[in-house]
């Protein structure tokens, strides 16, 4: 795949959308700084592509950069306000900030947009674990469970709720799955 973003740059070099998946394999291989530098040709080629934001918000999450993938996320919604990857990932910041309310709202809003992905409810879930609603933390790890059953860390997020509730033989089944 590599190679056919380099030959689709090489005969098209304003093609940004191949700018920013080549950027995506080069972070898969671990070039970090070459992810970089092509999520940054794919903004400058064309600054309403919320894809690129969301993909270099990624790359600074990733490295702790929080306060750039904020601001990449915060660009991505207002280019494009049906993106969930951008509220999920924004909500995923929030968290890391203790700022749970606003990451529920987050994780709700990408919910709305993809009610298919288990990863929104499993942010949401741990952000309610985190304000102590086990109630509402167990609803979103079963329905995360529910879209994918072989998600170890919804299993273990269901897990965890078992075991604030002081049911350790269900914790332990959840845990072995």
């Amino acid at each position: 795949a590599m190679a056919d973003f380099n030959r689709a740059i090489e005969l098209k070099p304003d093609f940004y959308q191949a700018y920013s998946n080549r950027a995506l394999i080069q972070r898969y291989m671990g070039n970090q700084a070459g992810a970089l530098a092509d999520y940054n040709r794919a903004i400058q080629l064309n600054p309403q592509y919320d894809a690129a934001y969301i993909g270099r918000g990624n790359l600074y999450r990733r490295a702790g950069r929080t306060q750039e993938a904020f601001n990449d996320f915060q660009q991505a919604i207002q280019l494009d306000t049906t993106d969930p990857r951008a509220y999920h990932n924004r909500g995923l910041i929030y968290q890391g900030q203790g700022q749970h309310a606003f990451a529920i709202e987050d994780f709700s809003t990408a919910i709305s947009l993809a009610p298919d992905s288990p990863e929104p409810y499993n942010g949401r879930g741990l952000s309610y674990v985190a304000l102590n609603d086990d109630e509402n933390a167990f609803a979103d790890f079963n329905m995360a469970i529910k879209l994918n059953d072989r998600s170890a860390e919804s299993w273990a997020n269901q897990a965890l709720v078992y075991e604030r509730r002081g049911d350790k033989p269900r914790a332990a089944k959840s845990y072995a799955r």
